[in-house]
């Protein structure tokens, strides 16, 4: 079968900034997406939550516009603007119409370096991250993926709440923000990519415009990831006749060079559907839980291979060994051949969803360069994808998959652990 995607990605350079552009005008549209290093891994401890709820003041008032004055603008202009703080990167992003571009980087530009941060705005920013905290770590979900990550992580940021917890935003003090801003939104260590009606020369004027007038010098980079705990197991009490399972092991980079074969075993393993050796043991066979996947987190330069679960009490035990036993089997012999072809096939026919518009496209293009992927990466993926061989993904397969590492956690009442 011949490969034929090809996205044509094109390098645009403004001085010190550098863009990645995929150039469209079928649609009057344009996507800038950029991100710098940091994030959540800045914040100090007892103040988990400050880059979280810094990013999310730029669009609550900037310059002589209090908050709603600036929402009315950007809706007036159609213009989509967001910022967002991650475990490991502080993200900015804006879509708007082509006729709208200066508004917005009007908007952008002044959200960045004159944002407000008035007692009203910043109380009610407050108020809706500690509802989210609360929904989001107190469930039994939340809770079992807080303790995983904290005991697979321990002392590091991959192991705290990137949003923060609902006692540590409320310790956040109006200065810490502006602290966190000043340090992360600079002139370097930037990454922007782009998409859309916009061509090479007018993206630098706005690379220029939108970024030329922040600080010098960089963020600081995060640490990078540490060895993953493998902690065994550990219960959290939480009443109910559910449990919530959250599993997980080392992972690979995104930089290595077994990376495509990776994502074919954890297919196999746990990304497909119904199609998937956990899904078919787990829920088809023996119809221990409703759902069970597995994925690829990807964080401060590495990875960590993740999955979960929720089950009756009475059915952790055999759901979690029955996820060992398979866990075990495809470490040991790897896919079968037509187990390889369905993911293969899955894996290059899904590829075009990723661009069927210019945010997508700009957040992909962004993304390959956080993971230090080369400008022309996807255009040779599917090519090697369909070079893999049955051997190539036995022998991933038992370099990745390493069951007597698997760590649980699982929150809940579950009967016999």
């Amino acid at each position: 079968m011949a490969d034929t995607f090809t996205l044509p990605i094109q390098r645009v350079v403004a001085g010190a900034f550098t863009a990645w552009l995929v150039e469209d005008h079928s649609v009057p549209v344009v996507s800038l997406a950029w991100a710098w290093p940091g994030g959540a891994a800045t914040d100090a401890t007892g103040r988990e939550g400050t880059a979280a709820m810094a990013a999310a003041m730029l669009t609550e008032g900037a310059g002589d516009m209090p908050a709603l004055a600036f929402a009315d603008a950007l809706r007036d202009a159609a213009i989509g603007l967001s910022f967002s703080a991650g475990r490991d990167a502080f993200d900015g992003s804006f879509r708007c119409l082509t006729d709208a571009l200066p508004e917005a980087l009007r908007l952008a530009r002044l959200a960045m370096t004159a944002p407000r941060m008035d007692a009203d705005a910043l109380e009610r920013v407050r108020a809706r991250a500690i509802a989210g905290a609360r929904t989001q770590l107190e469930t039994p979900r939340g809770q079992a993926g807080r303790h995983f990550w904290a005991a697979a992580f321990p002392g590091h940021p991959a192991g705290r709440p990137a949003h923060g917890t609902a006692e540590s935003l409320a310790a956040i003090p109006p200065e810490a923000l502006r602290e966190a801003l000043a340090a992360q939104l600079r002139r370097g260590g930037l990454l922007v990519a782009a998409a859309g009606a916009i061509r090479p020369a007018e993206l630098a004027r706005v690379m220029e415009d939108l970024f030329g007038s922040l600080p010098a010098g960089a963020p600081a980079t995060p640490p990078a990831l540490p060895a993953f705990t493998a902690f065994g197991r550990e219960v959290v009490p939480v009443p109910g006749p559910q449990s919530q399972v959250v599993f997980g092991q080392p992972g690979i980079a995104p930089d290595s060079p077994d990376w495509e074969t990776a994502q074919v075993v954890l297919r196999v393993l746990g990304g497909g559907g119904f199609s998937s050796r956990l899904m078919e043991a787990v829920r088809v066979q023996r119809g221990l839980t409703y759902g069970i996947g597995v994925g690829l987190d990807t964080l401060f330069g590495g990875g960590v291979v993740t999955g979960g679960f929720a089950t009756e009490n009475g059915k952790v035990a055999e759901a979690l060994q029955v996820t060992r036993d398979v866990w075990a089997d495809l470490a040991q012999q790897g896919p079968t051949e037509a187990e390889l072809e369905e993911a293969v096939a899955y894996l290059t026919g899904s590829l075009p969803l990723q661009f069927t518009d210019s945010r997508r496209i700009a957040a992909t293009l962004l993304a390959m360069q956080r993971n230090k992927r080369a400008i022309d990466w996807l255009d040779g993926r599917n090519a090697r994808l369909r070079a893999i061989t049955r051997a190539d993904a036995a022998r991933v397969a038992t370099s990745l998959l390493q069951p007597e590492a698997l760590a649980v956690t699982v929150a809940g009442q579950p009967v016999g652990l």
